[in-house]
């Protein structure tokens, strides 16, 4: 009498379970770095936010309530210094662009670009 097997080896479940398991330890790795994104998004924008009513506001204001919110918000990187604030014809124009590189393995990394910019009149 003949048995047929049912279900999967030990080897198969290695080949399933390998690029889920890649996939998950990407995601473990770069979530941090989205967040922290998400805490630079939200200090630009609640600057922005402070500032849009106000008459007069210079370059050493925005800088230094953007400090403020990155020390509160425990934003290391990127600093404040990369913050680009600049005066345009319509008012100051906030911008942020930095690069972050995830070590995975050996050397196979992970590379994220992230930029931001909000305009206050």
């Amino acid at each position: 009498m003949r048995h047929r097997q049912r279900g999967i080896t030990f080897l198969g479940w290695v080949v399933l379970l390998l690029p889920v398991a890649i996939v998950v330890y990407i995601v473990i790795r770069a979530v941090p770095l989205y967040l922290n994104y998400g805490k630079v998004v939200q200090a630009i924008d609640q600057t922005q936010s402070e500032y849009a009513s106000a008459e007069s506001v210079h370059g050493g204001m925005l800088k230094a309530s953007l400090q403020k919110r990155f020390d509160t918000g425990y934003i290391d990187n990127p600093k404040v210094e990369d913050v680009s604030i600049r005066k345009t014809g319509e008012g100051w124009v906030m911008e942020v662009e930095y690069e972050e590189v995830v070590p995975l393995f050996y050397n196979v990394s992970l590379l994220l670009e992230f930029e931001k910019s909000a305009n206050v009149p």
